[in-house]
């Protein structure tokens, strides 16, 4: 296995016509940073994660497994017990610990290279970049020709599309897992947050679906009207009530003006707001040690391969996987 060099690191910039700044680092296919300007038209960076692209392929990135703006797969979230079955063949992926399979592997799509295939300059701008995982890569079946687009529109829209063909039957789930800061600084704890979600998977001690639901009513999680997150660790996964190009989500930062809207043509979203963050590298910007930013990811459900009530993750040949997740930014 070739080790990767900070040579092969490359950082693609797209500009709007509103001169916001959306950063594409190829390792792992990440959001690296995103500039826009706030209510006082200063621009700041909406985006949490390491200062540097070397620290992307260091030692500790890899350990912390924090995954910053990476395209997490061929299977984000988790699986349990260490395997999974497709027909009649069983499959035992990577164990992270505990038979618990986590965000791809050992080596998920996070900590792999892409290749920049194609970047259109102009309005829009838009690069595309492409992965191939090969058979039993992480212990999954089949060859897997993978892309993702990052659009960055003339509305301060980030576009993200992912897609993927096999040559065999296999499980995908693949989501953007991008840490926001809307103040560009600080905490998360003054944002108000709403999601269009009645009810949140039942989790056991591992984190791991138990196959239940819970419903949200005069549950502390309960976000369908827009609350302070305040002090509150959160790492759940919301049942969505709406269907795609309805509104998911909303962030928004009083003290910045900023807000952040979330579409997409998933089932559920990953909210992920930790109580800290590794201090072991230095960040984009000043955030606070506790609860310095907070991810939505749009995906499927964790553990769907072994749960027949779950949507089905399988994707069969001659079938192409599509996610579409758009982040809308806009600042008073």
């Amino acid at each position: 296995m070739s080790t990767i060099q900070p040579s092969d690191l490359k950082l693609t910039e797209l500009v709007n016509s509103r001169k916001s700044r959306l950063q594409i680092l190829n390792y792992g296919a990440s959001i690296f940073s995103f500039k826009i300007k706030n209510k006082e038209n200063r621009l700041i960076d909406v985006v949490v994660g390491p200062q540097h692209a070397e620290d992307y392929i260091s030692g500790d990135y890899r350990r912390e497994n924090k995954c910053f703006g990476a395209t997490v797969g061929r299977f984000a979230g988790r699986i349990s017990n260490g395997t999974f079955s497709i027909g009649d063949e069983e499959y035992t992926p990577h164990e992270e610990y505990e038979g618990v399979h986590l965000h791809g592997g050992e080596r998920g799509f996070q900590y792999r290279l892409w290749e920049v295939e194609s970047i259109h300059e102009g309005e829009n701008p838009s690069v595309t970049l492409s992965y191939l995982s090969k058979n039993i890569e992480e212990g999954y079946p089949g060859t897997l020709q993978v892309k993702a687009t990052y659009c960055l529109t003339e509305e301060n829209e980030i576009k993200v599309s992912y897609s993927a063909k096999t040559d065999k039957e296999t499980i995908v789930n693949i989501t953007n897992h991008t840490y926001f800061n809307l103040n560009g600084e600080g905490s998360v704890s003054d944002h108000f947050m709403q999601i269009n979600a009645s009810k949140i998977l039942e989790l056991d001690e591992k984190n791991l679906p138990t196959g239940n639901l819970t419903k949200l009513k005069k549950n502390p999680k309960d976000y369908r009207e827009s609350r302070l997150l305040g002090n509150r660790e959160l790492d759940d996964v919301y049942v969505l009530d709406v269907m795609e190009d309805e509104l998911q989500a909303q962030l928004f930062a009083p003290l910045s003006g900023v807000k952040l809207k979330v579409k997409s043509n998933q089932p559920v979203l990953v909210i992920y707001s930790p109580e800290s963050l590794p201090d072991t590298w230095t960040y984009l910007s000043e955030i606070d040690k506790k609860y310095p930013a907070v991810a939505i990811e749009a995906q499927n459900y964790p553990d769907a391969p072994n749960f027949r009530n779950f949507p089905s993750s399988i994707l069969k040949p001659g079938e192409t996987y599509k996610n579409d997740i758009i982040f809308s930014f806009s600042a008073k």
